[in-house]
């Protein structure tokens, strides 16, 4: 299974700790490939893009007025994370540990 999302992201690595054997793709260094992308933009729409984060709120009114599929082109980092294909070719977007 592969987790699309960022090294230093706290979601992607507490979704590491539990599933050791995900494969992590930080976005900030590979593109989604095209597919995933398009499939995730079909699935989630505008919830693919984090409107909390601090990218979302570093870009201008022209970049955000953008298609989902090209604000993530142009700055990965904006997408919600995790976003994880799964054996099944399922995707699924964000992770929250439980706190036992």
């Amino acid at each position: 299974m592969i987790i699309y999302g960022l090294k230093n992201c706290d979601a992607c690595k507490a979704l590491l700790k539990v599933e050791a054997d995900f494969e992590l793709f930080d976005v900030s260094i590979t593109p989604i490939p095209e597919n995933i992308l398009e499939k995730a933009i079909e699935n989630f729409g505008e919830a693919l893009i984090n409107k909390r984060s601090l990218t979302w709120r570093k870009l201008d009114i022209e970049t955000r007025q953008k298609q989902t599929h090209e604000i993530i082109r142009l700055h990965p980092k904006v997408m919600k994370r995790p976003l994880v294909e799964l054996k099944s070719g399922d995707l699924s977007l964000g992770f929250k540990a439980s706190k036992d």
